[in-house]
């Protein structure tokens, strides 16, 4: 396995005699708490990844404590960046969760950097910070305190309901700086939702969420993504979906559909074959070759019918190509500044 750049050279001057050095620490847990899953401990370089000049991410600087996520969407985006370890983009990025032991830490020094700009930081872009690991390792409060302690705007993306854990860290921290809270919801069909996304939340669990935060005081957005073509594209999808996200209490809605990149496409075609051989057709059609957006005309098709009910059910309606690009968001001039570390999403 690739893991020598998720290693770092340290030293513990604090540590026992004989365990100062931590040259290549890695340590692989298992527990009957998490059946199943396997563990992987790293000290990583660098806690704050710049996002590559040519991307189309609205945000410059992301922060994943983990890699792998066990919500175990089979349509997940991420999948192809296990591969990196020499792990599949199947089973081992669902049950192979890589955690960053000291991000906390890393992170509280890039931020005092001289360097850094109080750009906005996303959490949740590659992998979910939110998931079950969390619940074991704890890591999101550091990194909430950090950024908001240092003056640095940030957002949460999450299927998670563990982040009501952390709402009144939220809070104190949005007395601080400006913060962004969105939850994914997908699948409104439970059946659906358990075949496809069986180690995330319910989407029950993640409304409550939504009005829990909501009820605290954010303008939580939902991301309606991915719509999946004949499967959560009609009509009476579309608008039961919206009718509970607004009951819930959020505030705007982000919608897109399927995007299937070459780490993930095998594997969403095998959900495909297993649970609706029927559309494998269809899909190949939509999807040919290498292709990894549907085509021009189906999400222009797509505009066309969700836009209409977002409006009619009170929510604000943003498309996931229409957010502006890198809108930079800063906070006050009053902190730190950060060494520029690997330009990699993970």
């Amino acid at each position: 396995m690739r893991w020598q750049g998720q290693r770092i050279d340290d030293t513990d001057a604090q540590a026992l005699p004989g365990m100062e050095n931590r040259t290549g620490f890695l340590r692989t847990v298992t527990t009957p708490d998490f059946a199943g899953m396997t563990f992987h401990e790293v000290l990583a370089k660098s806690a704050l990844n710049h996002v590559p000049g040519p991307s189309k991410m609205p945000f410059s600087w992301t922060v994943n404590p983990y890699r792998g996520c066990s919500h175990a969407c089979s349509y997940c985006f991420a999948r192809g960046t296990h591969t990196y370890l020499d792990l599949d983009a199947g089973r081992d990025f669902d049950s192979q969760i890589v955690v960053k032991v000291n991000v906390v830490e890393t992170l509280e020094k890039e931020l005092r950097h001289g360097s850094w700009r109080h750009e906005t930081v996303a959490l949740g872009t590659n992998t979910d910070p939110y998931q079950r690991a969390e619940g074991r390792y704890r890591l999101m409060p550091g990194i909430i305190r950090a950024l908001a302690e240092s003056g640095t705007p940030f957002s949460v993306l999450t299927k998670g309901t563990l982040i009501r854990r952390d709402i009144p860290l939220l809070v104190d921290a949005a007395a601080q700086v400006p913060v962004d809270v969105q939850l994914s919801i997908a699948m409104f069909d439970e059946t659906l939702r358990e075949a496809i996304e069986h180690g995330a939340p319910s989407t029950q669990a993640r409304l409550d969420t939504v009005r829990a935060l909501s009820d605290a005081g954010f303008r939580v957005g939902v991301f309606l993504m991915p719509i999946l073509p004949h499967l959560t594209d009609s009509v009476n999808a579309i608008d039961g979906a919206l009718r509970r996200i607004r009951e819930a209490g959020a505030d705007h809605v982000i919608y897109g559909a399927l995007h299937l990149r070459a780490g993930v496409k095998p594997w969403f075609l095998q959900w495909l074959s297993e649970h609706r051989p029927d559309l494998l057709s269809s899909y190949r059609a939509l999807y040919p070759g290498a292709a990894a957006e549907a085509p021009k005309d189906y999400r222009q098709w797509l505009g066309r019918r969700v836009k209409p009910l977002i409006r009619m059910h009170g929510l604000e309606a943003l498309h996931s190509d229409d957010r502006p690009a890198r809108a930079r968001r800063t906070a006050p001039e009053r902190v730190v500044r950060t060494p520029e570390p690997s330009a990699m999403l993970f």
